[in-house]
Formats: C-alpha cells, structure tokens, sequence
C-alpha cells in the first residue's frame, strides 16, 4: 500500500500488539515513521487506556469521579470513548489511507459496535445531565469542589460528531473496506463467515478474503503430516470458493521463516498483488 499511496498511516487496535514486533521498532500511540520508508507510518492504540487518560486529566476529584462513574456505566462505552479520542486524533491528520490492524473477530466486531454504544451512552448522558445536572451542581458545592457538570456532558458531546462521521466513513465503500484474514481451518473459516455477516448486517463493504498458511507439498514429498494437512485445507479452500464466489480470494503460502524486519515484510507483501504459484 505504501508503494502505491502518498502517505499510509497503519493503526493497531489489537490489545495483543505485534507491529513492533513485526517492524522491529517501537510503536507508541503516537504516529511514527517505519524505518525503510518516508510515507508510512505505525501507531498502536490501547482504547481503554486513551479513555483511563482522558479520565485521569479531569481536572479535579469530583470531576474525575463523574467521569468515571459514567465511562463504565454502559459495557464496551469505555472502549468506544477511548476509541473516540482516537479517532479525533487521527482525523486531525493528513494521510492518503489509514489501516486498522484489528484483533481476531470477537474484538473486531466489538469495535466496529463502538458508534452505536457510544450512541447509547451518550442519549443516556443527555438524559441524565437534565435530571441530574442542578443537583449535582449543588452537591458539588456543598462539598466545596468546583465540578462543572456541563464541562462533563460537553466534553462526551463532542464525541457525537466525530463518531456518527466515523460510522458514516464506516459504511461508505468508496471511503472504507474490509479485507478478512483465515486459514484454510473449520474453526477460522466459520469465524470469517461470522465476521461476514455482520459487516453485511453493518453496511460495510467487504470483498476481499486472504487466506494464510496454506500447505504445497510437492508430491514426491514423504512428509505424511504435510501431505494430510494439504488434503484438508483443500477442502475448506474450495468451501471458501464455493460461499466468496463473489469475493476476491488471495492464497498465502506457509513459509519456512517469520516475516519480520522490513525486507521480509516487502517481499511477503507482493504475494498479496502477485499470486502464489504453488510447485507443481
């Protein structure tokens, strides 16, 4: 993608992050230049500490009690305001095409739900700041803190735009798309269907799959274990051809190294537009 685009900036929302690793060079919250390259660029996020922080800045106890007391009260909304700061972040940038390296579907599917929690949490905020807003005000003083209630509500208020715009970019195909990761396995191909039929419930595009690891025994080979996995990831490869008729299916092959450091990322990534021919 960085050879093709201006600039590439790629996110990692995995709370397993493996991008340092991948790159062999830290990765912060922070945009970072990949040694290698002059446009791309890497940045791993953890969303419920950026909402931990925003937490944290609060600027007294009261506030910082409310904050949290109303971050946690709806489950995942932590994750999504989290995921809301980032996302400020990243639209305050210039760059040509943004990654979200996403965790396994269980994850990825929860982060794709974070404009509509945040939805929730937000209506229920607004509710609250009417009923309650006066007397907190009141308590606030009582105590002799200063806790301004309407700095609270505003400042989740304005998470509305950012994250209704997001969901926005979310469901246009010209803006944003899906490219699902399996193997050639039961278990990985179910959870890719899965995957699938919510993004096609959410009105996100998806049309392409990549499937990994993939055994090419030579027949003359006399590895049994080899020749077995073979037989059996080829018929789940042809169920992924028979269900993603539709779909853009890349084949990976499984290699005999890790592909980590720069060069070995470079040349793993041309098999994604130049594909595999397996040995005959």
């Amino acid at each position: 993608m960085a050879a093709a685009r201006e600039s590439v900036l790629l996110i990692s929302t995995d709370p397993a992050h493996n991008l340092s690793d991948a790159f062999g060079q830290k990765f912060g919250k922070n945009p970072t230049l990949v040694n290698g390259f002059d446009n791309l660029f890497c940045m791993e996020i953890d969303p419920t500490s950026s909402i931990q922080e925003m937490i944290e800045s609060a600027d007294n106890s009261a506030m910082n009690s409310i904050m949290q007391d109303l971050a946690f009260a709806i489950p995942g909304v932590d994750e999504a305001m989290g995921f809301a700061e980032v996302m400020k972040l990243v639209k305050s940038m210039e760059y040509s095409v943004i990654i979200f390296d996403t965790a396994p579907t269980g994850h990825t599917l929860r982060f794709l739900s974070f404009p509509t929690v945040l939805e929730k949490a937000l209506a229920k905020v607004s509710q609250l700041s009417g009923r309650f807003g006066p007397m907190m005000q009141q308590m606030s003083g009582m105590m002799g803190v200063s806790a301004n209630h309407e700095d609270i509500f505003a400042k989740l208020e304005s998470m509305r735009a950012v994250i209704n715009e997001v969901n926005q970019q979310f469901q246009d195909p010209d803006k944003t798309t899906f490219v699902c990761v399996c193997i050639s396995e039961f278990l990985s191909l179910y959870e890719t269907e899965r995957l699938v039929q919510e993004l096609t419930n959410g009105n996100i595009d998806t049309h392409n799959i990549v499937v990994n690891q993939l055994l090419f025994p030579p027949k003359e080979s006399n590895c049994d274990q080899c020749q077995v996995r073979h037989k059996m990831q080829q018929k789940y490869l042809e169920q992924i051809f028979d269900l993603y008729e539709d779909f853009h299916i890349t084949l990976l092959p499984l290699l005999t190294h890790e592909v980590r450091g720069v060069d070995k990322l470079k040349t793993f990534s041309r098999l994604l537009v130049e594909p595999f021919q397996p040995p005959k």
